[in-house]
């Protein structure tokens, strides 16, 4: 398939990325049995411009040919490149979403932009999303103290060769309120099957809410926690240090959270262990035979294939091959790596015949 988005001298390309397993869902990494990945991403403004949302066309260029040469400079590893999502097909940017490279919102917008994709995707950087950039590590697991280190050394370089917009008082100036003072914003991706089938993952949700936490599907803002995926991220950056949100995160939030689907997971098996292995067994035999899959029954049925893996239920399959099925069976990566766009329908049939190439040893 052609890249229509790609910018030529910055190594690697969506060809390249789309086929593969991202780094960041290899299914390692501390509690990667509950923690999918986590992500720490930075926003951040030039001194100098306006808001986007205020910015002429010109200015909105300047920006991105600006950030666009710092990035590739940088070269985040030797397979690093730099799309031009302006130019790029709706198909692809649809990739760059289902990869947590792009939110909705960059795809959907119009005017000068772009993303820079550091090697194995642990790195990337929008340009001119709602912020001028918001910058992301990822990690497979609960590493968010590896992410923030990586995301601050690249912050560093940013800022040797840019000023950006802040304040004496409130920080780091962002379009948005919420992300004023340190610009961050920390996002865990848990897989929480139990405490979904148990009927507490709300009051779980609830509490976290209550602490002042997003909780939103696997794509963000506006989705819904399909395959039960679920994203929590803080919601509060003014008065408080990246070091403290990222602590609290690492050492309180999410391993009590984890705990929980453990522990529930635990009493699942030991109170019903029949109903259990039936629920594994159907959904093992409909991956394994089914004709035709919709995303949403393929990441439902997945969701329990992964929680039997981890609970050594199923033996003969590795982690990262269902994460890797996660992902390759999305619609945009489904169309993409056959070459051409294609109706729900097919895409169904495709997606089955996938799952059952995958999956059929196992039933």
């Amino acid at each position: 398939m052609v890249v229509s988005g790609l910018v030529t001298g910055c190594f690697m390309d969506l060809n390249g990325i789309a086929s593969r397993l991202s780094g960041w869902l290899c299914g390692e990494g501390p509690m990667g049995d509950i923690v999918i990945s986590c992500r720490v991403r930075l926003a951040r403004n030039l001194a100098g411009f306006c808001f986007l949302s205020k910015c002429s066309e010109a200015a909105r260029t300047e920006i991105e040919e600006k950030l666009r040469a710092i990035f590739c400079e940088m070269k985040v590893g030797e397979e690093a490149f730099y799309f031009d999502v302006c130019k790029a097909e709706t198909l692809e940017r649809e990739v760059l979403i289902e990869r947590q490279l792009i939110s909705r919102y960059h795809a959907k917008i119009d005017g000068a932009r772009g993303v820079y994709v550091g090697e194995d995707e642990s790195f990337a950087a929008m340009v001119n999303e709602e912020d001028h950039i918001r910058m992301q590590c990822l990690r497979a697991g609960l590493q968010l103290e590896e992410c923030w280190a990586e995301l601050n050394r690249l912050d560093n370089r940013v800022e040797e060769q840019v000023d950006y917009a802040f304040d004496e008082k409130l920080g780091y100036l962002t379009a948005c309120p919420t992300n004023i003072g340190t610009g961050i914003r920390v996002s865990v991706m848990l897989h929480l099957p139990a405490l979904r089938m148990s009927g507490e993952v709300e009051k779980v949700l609830r509490a976290a809410k209550d602490m002042n936490l997003a909780v939103r599907g696997m794509h963000g803002e506006g989705t819904e926690a399909m395959g039960d995926l679920y994203q929590v991220s803080n919601q509060v950056t003014l008065g408080v240090s990246e070091e403290q949100i990222i602590e609290e995160f690492t050492n309180t939030i999410v391993p009590k959270i984890v705990e929980y689907e453990r522990a529930a997971r635990e009493q699942f098996a030991a109170k019903n262990p029949a109903a259990l292995d039936d629920k594994v067994g159907r959904a093992v035999g409909l991956l394994s035979n089914a004709r035709l899959v919709s995303s949403q029954e393929a990441l439902h049925l997945l969701s329990h294939v992964r929680m039997a893996v981890n609970m050594g239920r199923i033996k003969n399959i590795d982690m990262g091959s269902i994460n890797e099925l996660f992902l390759l069976t999305q619609p945009a990566h489904l169309q993409y790596n056959c070459g051409r766009e294609l109706d729900a329908g097919h895409r169904d049939a495709l997606r089955a015949k996938m799952l059952r190439d995958a999956l059929g040893r196992l039933n």
